[in-house]
């Protein structure tokens, strides 16, 4: 009956038969280089097995590197944009901020050198009345304000005072319907009287003569007759002129030079303000 398990050779000499072969093999290699052939194919073979193998950590440091970066660009990403946001904010303030230091120095150099008193004031209200032209102005009584006081801004005249209470007037613009305002040529000094028409963007220059000297593209200015008004302020440009055999005058149109319906900041001009009447000190 044949034994279950063989015996062979003993642990012990068959790690001193493999570490003889070791020795041996290396010494052949060192001197010889005749194990390179074999190293190269062993490599060749067990390259699969070494790549299955380190597969795993690979994918784990590459999915690391991959999230900590895409991570990376969102946070980044966020904070660029909230710095661009930041600086939109801050570049339209200084936009508005250039502009109306521009409308200021547009302003300042509308009002006169003749030494008349003025005062900006910006437009805080416009009237909801579609048949009246008023805008409410932030400067009132507590400011010398008076009623009839002439207002202006950068480009010429734009109406007058009509209520005035203590930190606030209401301005009658020259459109409206109830506005006159006595005017004149500047080429020739033609004097004439242009009436509000309802309507933002022109003037009525009635009771003009058929042959009178007048052309399209003439400016008008303030004449400075009925005392309400400083002469030599632009007003309007002639825009149409219609003259018909027909009829004894002419039909005269006029755009307003001032910015009736874009303007936020006007001059209040001091032109013959009413003068206070005298005390019981100050008769004789």
């Amino acid at each position: 009956m044949q034994t279950l398990f063989l015996q062979g050779p003993s642990v012990t000499l068959r790690a001193l038969i493999l570490v003889i072969a070791s020795i041996a093999l290396m010494t052949v290699d060192h001197r010889w280089s005749q194990m390179e052939i074999v190293r190269n194919t062993l490599s060749h073979l067990l390259y699969p097995l070494q790549y299955t193998i380190d597969l795993p950590i690979r994918l784990y440091y590459w999915a690391d590197i991959t999230l900590s970066t895409h991570q990376a660009l969102l946070d980044e990403n966020r904070r660029l944009e909230e710095l661009y946001l930041q600086n939109r904010i801050r570049l339209q303030k200084m936009d508005i901020l250039e502009r109306e230091n521009l409308r200021l120095r547009e302003l300042l150099s509308a009002t006169p050198k003749s030494g008349e008193k003025v005062l900006i004031a910006e437009i805080i209200n416009v009237d909801i009345d579609p048949y009246r032209q008023l805008v409410i102005i932030n400067k009132g009584s507590n400011d010398d304000v008076y009623i009839s006081q002439p207002v202006i801004d950068a480009s010429g005249i734009m109406g007058q005072t009509v209520h005035v209470n203590a930190n606030s007037s209401t301005v009658m613009l020259i459109t409206d319907a109830s506005h006159a305002l006595p005017v004149q040529i500047d080429r020739n000094g033609l004097r004439a009287n242009a009436f509000g028409t309802g309507k933002i963007n022109y003037l009525d220059i009635p009771y003009i003569a058929q042959n009178a000297d007048i052309r399209v593209g003439d400016t008008l200015i303030t004449s400075g007759l009925g005392g309400h008004f400083p002469a030599n302020y632009p007003v309007a440009v002639v825009s149409h002129i219609e003259r018909s055999p027909d009829e004894a005058f002419a039909r005269i149109k006029a755009e307003p030079l001032a910015q009736l319906d874009r303007s936020r900041e006007v001059v209040l001009v001091w032109h013959n303000p009413p003068q206070p009447p005298p005390s019981e000190d100050d008769q004789p």
